[in-house]
């Protein structure tokens, strides 16, 4: 009898234990690795932690992101015109870092509108020292620009990990919890 044989097939604790966690690390593996082919970007899931984007997406939701071309982001305002919806709202849901910096937690906020370097970024508003998309969460007043986020500076392309896709409710805690153990 071969070795394979003999492994798959042993009733010894150890070797049936062992070959228990290698099977679902392989299983666990294959799923990250399908994720990552559809999203495209690395984390493929993230989850919500806040307010910010009720009521469409709430705390502890796990959405799957799928990483786009910047250029066919839609804007709310664009959005608007075509009736294209993204979670029960106008325009893309974007999933980025703040001034793209790693050390930051990454928001997921709406696209609102995209603003040219030196143009107001809102009515009444400060010039913008960059071209980007304006954002905002479903559930806020204020843009990202105009507080503590991302103040004056609109999300730069490259910002940008991704676009929210599916939304998985309460999975997202999961996430968090495992997250604080360093996991």
């Amino acid at each position: 009898m071969s070795a394979i044989k003999r492994f798959l097939s042993s009733d010894n604790f150890w070797v049936s234990t062992f070959r228990d966690v290698l099977f679902a690390g392989v299983f666990i593996g294959a799923i990250a690795l399908a994720l990552y082919a559809y999203a495209g970007a690395w984390p493929p899931l993230v989850s919500v932690n806040g307010l910010s984007m009720d009521p469409h997406m709430h705390d502890g939701d796990l959405i799957l992101i799928q990483k786009v071309d910047p250029a066919i982001i839609m804007t709310y305002d664009a959005a608007k015109d075509t009736g294209y919806r993204t979670f029960q709202d106008y325009g893309d849901v974007l999933v980025y870092r703040p001034f793209g910096r790693t050390d930051m937690t990454p928001v997921i906020h709406r696209a609102m509108t995209w603003v040219n370097e030196s143009e107001p970024m809102w009515e009444g508003s400060v010039a913008a020292t960059e071209s980007g998309f304006v954002t905002r969460g479903d559930n806020n007043y204020l843009f990202d620009q105009s507080c503590g986020i991302c103040p004056n500076t609109p999300v730069k392309p490259d910002w940008v990990l991704g676009v929210a896709r599916v939304r998985i409710p309460y999975l997202g805690y999961v996430r968090s919890v495992l997250g604080i153990f360093g996991i």
